[in-house]
């Protein structure tokens, strides 16, 4: 640690001061600048340039505590021998109509550990320190153990407590000083010069206004930096409250995520992540970022993952994904913010992955060997920037590999490029387990250098186990009257080959419903299908794109009654469009291995 009367970067140079005395009459007033020696006028200037220069690194930093280590840094020593900073407690919203204080709180120490055992003080309404910081009034400089009675001596008992005034030696100067923001009285400023061997300390009229101006600047700075924490924390719950919480887990993949926010100095971002199940035991993976930082991006952000999850609902391809999105960031206006994007859809039937990118940072693919890839992808442009196409890739994904989509906050900082840091993620990847996305997350955060983050990060990793062939049946069926009869075979034969006999009543009757509705309305082959994971799904396609709804049938109606029907039995039921179709699904719980006879 440095000591803080060494010369530092950006420090002000110390004030010269004439530590004398003060007469009993107080400080004596300054003569007007045309009647003073020519001899003051260098010191004059010295003064000018050290205001200058303080009232630059006060105002420096939107962050408090770095706001208020300033505010030491500047005063002590050039003008104190150390200082005490107390801020009301708790600390108020200023865009609020606080009140006065009822509490003062120490918040930093500069030179002395005056304060530091009773870091709290209640403030009496109708005292003395009431007034001052309603009045804005300076007290002092007060010169401890000058004789005659001390008009100020109550209220520095009560700012620093009887027993801390006590232990000061005689010929301590104090002077202290309200703080105010624009429409709140914030604190008091304590600073303290100690007696020296010519005797006791003081503050003259022109250290006394140095010290007043700069007050008035900390005070402004402190009000400032309390809007931009209570801005940052706003935007931070609005960025957190549109974030999923919990994401689903489908069969097939396992999934894991991690969010960080930027250090308090940094805005907040729009950084978001999103997994969206789709028709076919099929996941969207989305990770984007919105460029810029402010409340205004973590909005935005919250319409992108919207809009993102209505699209992903119409199953459409990660490219025209991407390309409605582009669509939906320009209608929100001429200060739409740009965001970059990375889809994916993993088919665990098919382990098969299709990816699209909107100008974000590629993912990292890690295969079942071990070796890591940042996947070579058309990097598209932002989506906001408008006319510009983009592509999907399709790749393989077999089980035991893994794919990370994160954010450039975990590979670009300020020492890093992203270059540098996208191969050093690559490096550490490869040979991790992939078959566990919550190392995958652990490990991609190993290369996060210490020190403060300038931006957010967002990951997401998918861990792919597939779903195996013999778990699947999957049949084309022609729309003709016999097809209904047909499908009841069909999935009578799966659920025996399985070891399922105990669903085939409900599950025949449930597909037969379904099936008889799609040839309906077909004019190409309906689609069959039964997935056995830990549930036993149906899915029926047809190209209609109508999606069915369940009504009420009349007591005559001969038909009407298949979905509600479907809705009795099934644990859960649907229906989605896929393309220029759709597909209707149900789903049963299956018992677990052991406790109803599931069998391979």
């Amino acid at each position: 640690m440095r000591d803080h009367r060494q010369p530092l970067a950006g420090r002000p140079p110390a004030v010269p001061v004439q530590r004398h005395p003060p007469s009993q009459d107080g400080p004596s007033d300054h003569p007007p600048a045309s009647d003073r020696p020519a001899s003051d006028r260098p010191r004059l200037a010295e003064r000018l340039t050290y205001l200058d220069t303080a009232a630059r690194r006060i105002n420096s930093s939107l962050d408090l505590a770095t706001t208020l280590r300033n505010l030491g840094r500047v005063l002590v020593p050039a003008l104190a021998d150390a200082l005490v900073v107390q801020l009301r407690d708790p600390l108020p919203n200023v865009e609020l109509a606080a009140g006065e204080p009822a509490a003062l709180r120490v918040h930093h120490t500069q030179g002395t550990r005056l304060g530091r055992r009773s870091r709290l003080r209640p403030v009496d309404p109708g005292g003395p320190l009431a007034r001052a910081l309603r009045l804005r009034l300076p007290t002092g400089p007060v010169v401890l153990g000058r004789p005659g009675a001390d008009p100020h001596r109550p209220l520095l008992a009560e700012l620093l407590g009887a027993r801390g005034l006590g232990r000061l030696p005689a010929g301590t100067a104090l002077l202290a000083l309200p703080l105010h923001g624009r429409d709140t009285a914030l604190g008091m400023l304590l600073l303290v010069r100690r007696p020296g061997k010519e005797g006791p300390a003081g503050f003259d009229g022109a250290d006394t206004a140095t010290a007043g101006h700069l007050a008035t600047q900390a005070g402004l700075a402190v009000d400032t930096a309390l809007r931009y924490t209570r801005e940052w924390e706003i935007a931070d719950q609005l960025q957190r409250s549109m974030l999923p919480a919990h994401l689903p887990q489908p069969h097939g993949v396992r999934l894991a995520h991690r969010y960080l926010p930027g250090e308090r100095g940094a805005q907040v971002g729009g950084d978001w992540y999103d997994s969206i199940p789709l028709p076919g035991n099929r996941v969207a993976l989305i990770v984007g970022d919105v460029m810029g930082h402010s409340l205004t991006s973590a909005a935005v952000m919250g319409q992108l993952r919207t809009s993102a999850q209505t699209l992903a609902g119409l199953d459409l391809p990660p490219h025209e994904v991407l390309y409605h999105l582009d669509e939906q960031a320009q209608r929100l206006g001429r200060e739409q913010h740009l965001a970059t994007c990375v889809y994916a859809v993993y088919d665990p039937i098919g382990n098969r992955v299709t990816v699209a990118n909107a100008g974000h940072v590629p993912p990292v693919l890690v295969r079942p060997d071990g070796g890591a890839e940042l996947l070579d992808l058309p990097a598209g442009a932002p989506i906001g920037v408008g006319g510009v196409d983009f592509a999907s890739v399709e790749l393989p994904a077999p089980p035991g590999s893994a794919l990370l989509l994160f954010t450039d906050g975990l590979v670009e900082t300020r020492r890093r490029s992203l270059t540098t840091g996208l191969e050093l993620l690559r490096a550490r990847l490869a040979g991790a387990h992939a078959h566990s996305p919550e190392h995958l997350c652990q490990e991609a955060l190993r290369i996060l250098p210490p020190g403060d983050r300038g931006d957010d990060i967002a990951l997401l990793a998918a861990a792919f186990d597939g779903i195996p062939a013999e778990d699947v049946a999957y049949w084309y069926l022609q729309p003709r009257h016999e097809t209904p009869g047909r499908a009841r075979r069909l999935a009578a034969h799966a659920l025996r080959r399985w070891g399922l006999e105990h669903l085939t009543e409900k599950t025949e009757l449930m597909v037969s419903e379904l099936v008889t509705n799609a040839i309906q309305h077909a004019t190409r082959p309906v689609t069959l299908r039964l997935v056995r994971t830990s549930l036993l799904r149906c899915e029926v396609g047809d190209d209609n794109a109508a999606l069915p709804r369940p009504r009420r049938a009349a007591p005559d109606d001969e038909r009407g009654r298949g979905l509600q029907i479907v809705a009795r039995c099934a644990d859960r039921w649907g229906a989605t469009r896929l393309g220029a179709g759709k597909v209707v699904w149900f789903e049963q719980r299956l018992p677990r291995p052991g406790a109803g006879g599931l069998s391979g």
